[in-house]
């Protein structure tokens, strides 16, 4: 058996190749290209050794997604993603970095470590697609959120009572009332017609009736900026909402899209009858879990790896738990937002975290206890491909003597 350890960058890539003996059979660097994957990967099967026998081969990464981790797979090797700090605990004490280093110290670790690596499935065409797309849309609404933020800060310099004409920035109303009217002297000035025809466009239900409410509203005595502060932050105002205009059109084709895959996946039912989980939420859930049933030793496997469960730390009189770094962030990501719409919605979630709270816990406490109970179901009810029932969990707790997490 080879370890092959990997350093990999945006430009190039480091391999290093020893045998499960720790003898050196080769290493290379090749460019990120086409021709450079294609040559690392002839590199691994046999390439590296004098003789050309084939091995099986270990690749150990620091990552667990790109086009690298795509191209090994593709060629059928073995993958495991290696936490980067694992690494650097194994860097000689001067200190000294070199990625040709880090290559050598990936496949040590490999040889030392195997088999309790965690191995990298390959995800189907679909869930791959679904996973990219979930894990892109998040991005795309924190810098949503961002843009929301920017402009409610720029609204309140200089018209704080368009921020009281409707409840959310990226409606496609308020979007169309800011560029109709982006001082609020043209919202003052305009008439009922002006404002109806705006709210029509922007399909709000009862256009004229609202109208009158904003024509009160818009009239009435405002703070007011100095002119020629309201004239630049208008100018503002008008740039932000142009791009929240069009990032919200994208969020929408996002959200079309990822619901288009996730009716099509075989475990879409099981993600979706949880409570909370929403049409964001379940396809974010399924993508991070995945669809290997043999993936997975145990329930005990997908909190560690989704971060859910807490690490013991004990030195000397002091023991504790800490909360896990080394794991999935975007799974972990996805769980704790679950656990919190759980604890709205789900009477059991609630009161786990509110007796988490009155022991004295923080609310991340809390609800990092509340998704790891959600994990143990989740595993139950995926392992089962079986909907979420509260009567079958609420039987389960009490025959394990209560919620424990």
């Amino acid at each position: 058996m080879w370890f092959a350890g990997i350093d990999w960058a945006d430009d190039h890539h480091d391999a290093v190749v020893l045998t499960d003996q720790g003898q050196l059979l080769g290493a290379l660097r090749v460019p990120h290209t086409a021709e450079g994957l294609d040559h690392l990967t002839r590199f691994l099967r046999g390439g590296a050794s004098t003789s050309g026998a084939a091995e099986p081969v270990i690749c150990l990464v620091e990552t667990q997604h790109g086009l690298l981790i795509t191209a090994l797979l593709e060629a059928g090797f073995t993958v495991c993603p290696v936490n980067p700090l694992a690494v650097g605990r194994l860097r000689p004490p001067s200190g000294v970095k070199t990625d040709a280093l880090d290559a050598r110290l990936l496949a040590r670790l490999g040889r030392n470590d195997w088999p309790a690596l965690r191995v990298l499935p390959p995800d189907g065409p679909l869930l791959q697609e679904l996973k990219t797309l979930t894990r892109d849309l998040e991005g795309l609404l924190r810098e949503q959120t961002r843009l929301v933020n920017q402009l409610t800060a720029c609204l309140k310099a200089y018209s704080p009572a368009a921020l009281r004409c409707f409840d959310g920035l990226t409606r496609q109303v308020t979007l169309a009332f800011l560029q109709a009217f982006p001082t609020p002297e043209a919202a003052a000035a305009a008439s009922l017609d002006q404002l109806t025809q705006v709210l029509a466009q922007g399909h709000y239900p009862h256009p004229r009736q609202k109208a009158e409410q904003l024509a009160a509203l818009l009239q009435a005595p405002q703070l007011h900026a100095l002119p020629g502060v309201a004239r630049a932050k208008a100018r503002l105002m008008a740039a932000l909402r142009a791009q929240l205009a069009v990032l919200t059109t994208q969020v929408a084709a996002f959200d079309q899209a990822i619901q288009q895959l996730f009716a099509q996946h075989a475990d879409s039912a099981v993600f979706a009858s949880l409570p909370g989980a929403g049409r964001r939420l379940a396809p974010r859930l399924v993508a991070e879990w995945g669809e290997d049933r043999t993936r997975y030793a145990s329930a005990a496997s997908v909190r560690a790896l989704a971060g859910t469960a807490p690490v013991l730390f004990q030195s000397g009189a002091f023991r504790g738990v800490r909360r896990r770094r080394a794991c999935v962030n975007a799974w972990r990501q996805a769980l704790s937002h679950f656990a919190w719409e759980s604890v709205l919605c789900e009477p059991w979630a609630t009161a786990s975290s509110q007796r988490k709270r009155a022991q004295g816990k923080t609310s991340a406490m809390a609800l990092r206890a509340v998704a790891n109970q959600w994990v143990r179901s989740i595993y139950a009810m995926w392992q089962a491909r079986q909907p979420y029932q509260r009567a079958i969990f609420l039987a389960a707790q009490h025959a394990h003597g209560g919620m424990v997490a």
